[in-house]
């Protein structure tokens, strides 16, 4: 059983980031197809054979049946995979993660329309807006709920990672990117997010696939993403690699990669540039990497 999954632009669309986590996050297999947010036609246009679907993230069954709401994934695939844990299993935790979550993807427009989320840069002397502030406390009200209710012993909202925290992610990436004021609690959270392996994926792959649309951009001063500084390493044209296979496909290398003194291969460049961008993201390298004799 694996799905077909329609996806935005890594770096700025957060509703599929929201809906990739729902799959990768919780172990569900899937195919990715990514549409062009830079492309002169709009999304709705490039999923024109996926109506009724006309927006991002949208899921596709094995059975061929559309589901083209996040919300809707969560509970879809809850309901097929009930061992993947999307929500929690404790009645009163899974409550609460399913009322923050559908908060969640109903809400918070301004911090949505002043705070675009934007992987590829992060921004220092932001002064939010009321409305941005006001959507700020909601979202600590409820974070703070959560863990009053919960009781969690790790970092998550309601237990273990559920949906709700992946609902939450792109808020956690709007807070960290824009240094948004927010309590240490609620800062806590966001670094569990910044350090989370599929977020940092997810953004890998942001920072070296498509363009850097102007859109998204914001007239502040920039600085350095707030997140883990990633292990040195660039692609390079030559050498000898330390595997002939590529550690994600299994198939030959093609394209290489040199991380402090040590090169590696990859498959193809986009293999090798996800890797590039934060090496100890990806477990499959790492397992390479780390235990090579």
């Amino acid at each position: 059983m694996t799905y077909d999954l329609i996806l935005g632009d890594y770096a700025y669309s957060s509703w599929s980031l929201r809906g990739w986590l729902l799959l990768h996050r919780f172990g569900l297999p899937y195919r990715v197809r990514i549409l062009d947010f830079s492309a002169d036609y709009s999304v709705a246009e490039q999923m024109a054979d996926l109506a009724p679907a006309r927006t991002v993230p949208t899921l596709i069954t094995p059975e061929a049946a559309v589901v083209s709401d996040s919300l809707a994934m969560a509970e879809e695939l809850a309901t097929r995979h009930p061992e993947a844990g999307i929500w929690p299993n404790e009645p009163r935790a899974r409550a609460t993660a399913r009322t923050l979550a559908a908060e969640m993807h109903s809400g918070f427009g301004a911090l949505r329309g002043d705070c675009p989320m934007n992987l590829r840069t992060a921004y220092t002397g932001v002064v939010p807006s009321e409305a941005v502030l006001s959507d700020l406390a909601r979202i600590e009200t409820l974070w703070l709920h959560a863990r009053a209710t919960c009781a969690p012993d790790g970092p998550w909202l309601c237990g273990a990672y559920s949906a709700a925290d992946a609902f939450f992610a792109p808020v956690a990436a709007r807070i960290a990117g824009y240094d948004l004021p927010v309590s240490e609690v609620a800062r806590a959270y966001v670094a569990a997010h910044l350090n989370d392996l599929a977020f940092r994926r997810w953004r890998a792959m942001g920072l070296v696939r498509g363009a850097t649309l102007s859109r998204y951009a914001k007239p502040y001063a920039t600085v350095s993403w707030p997140g883990p500084i990633p292990r040195p390493a660039r692609a390079v044209e030559s050498g000898a690699p330390e595997n002939t296979l590529c550690p994600y496909s299994g198939e030959a290398v093609t394209d290489l990669m040199e991380s402090e003194g040590r090169i590696f291969g990859f498959c193809n460049p986009f293999c090798r540039d996800k890797t590039v961008s934060d090496p100890d993201a990806w477990s499959a390298f790492t397992a390479l990497r780390d235990n090579a004799p």
